[in-house]
């Protein structure tokens, strides 16, 4: 397998949690680059919690990274690596203008989720991260039929029948890119390219929080990655930091 220079893989017919497997190679000193590769996954999960459906045919992955950095900046990891599987998409379908971003880490081609995305992560005693394991699911030949959002999978989309392993080389060369450029100048290059692909902008949305659902308008994503929505209400803009983003269905003709 060919990974560009600084990732090394550590490959597995089957893990609980590639995630799981990741975290404990950290601890043990793994360096950053190293990524866990699984052909499925037995007790796979996905953002808060939730179960991840993991078949073998898909690509599971896990990767090390040690970027130095605060909790908060380390977060727009997510961004970065919702860029890179947008790019892996669109580099192996025939039509890659149905790709999009949704807020806050999602991947949609045609609005129908391709991916999965945890990040997880141990701080040091002086506040920044130890390291940050990025995990990441892309639905290549399977896809849940029955989930919150309805999904969908590259061959489903028309993309060349491929094993997970090409799949891999080409999502972490696009890692490679983004990841760097993050590191070197920051999260505006990583906003600007991920609000070009977001799915929403300027139009309305619901967002599901943990206590309400609000209404309104996306207006933009700040500085810091957090989603600016101005209500339907009529009242102040709003900064979202965490929550389940829906598009409202267009009326029946």
């Amino acid at each position: 397998m060919r990974l560009p220079p600084g990732l090394r893989i550590k490959a597995f017919d089957s893990v609980g949690s590639t995630n799981d497997e990741a975290k404990a190679l950290a601890r043990s000193g793994a360096g950053e680059g190293t990524v866990v590769w699984a052909r499925r996954q037995e007790s796979g999960r996905g953002r808060r919690g939730r179960a991840w459906t993991s078949p073998e045919g898909n690509l599971y992955s896990s990767t090390i990274l040690k970027p130095n950095r605060s909790p908060a900046d380390a977060a727009q990891i997510s961004f970065v690596a919702a860029l890179a599987i947008a790019e892996t998409a669109a580099a192996v379908l025939p039509d890659p203008s149905g790709v999009r971003c949704k807020w806050p880490n999602d991947v949609l081609i045609h609005g129908r989720k391709l991916s999965g995305i945890l990040l997880e992560s141990e701080p040091t005693p002086s506040g920044l991260v130890s390291w940050v394991v990025l995990g990441v699911g892309i639905n290549l030949r399977h896809f849940p039929e029955t989930a919150d959002y309805a999904a969908t999978s590259l061959i489903a989309e028309g993309a060349p029948t491929m094993a997970p392993s090409a799949l891999l080389e080409v999502y972490a060369e696009h890692l490679a890119v983004w990841y760097g450029r993050w590191l070197e100048f920051g999260f505006t290059p990583i906003r600007a390219a991920w609000l070009g692909r977001a799915r929403g902008l300027g139009g309305p949305i619901q967002v599901r929080l943990a206590d309400r659902t609000i209404s309104g308008v996306f207006v933009d994503l700040d500085s810091d990655g957090v989603l600016l929505l101005d209500p339907e209400d009529g009242g102040p803009r709003q900064r979202i930091t965490a929550g389940d983003v829906f598009f409202p269905q267009p009326p029946a003709a």
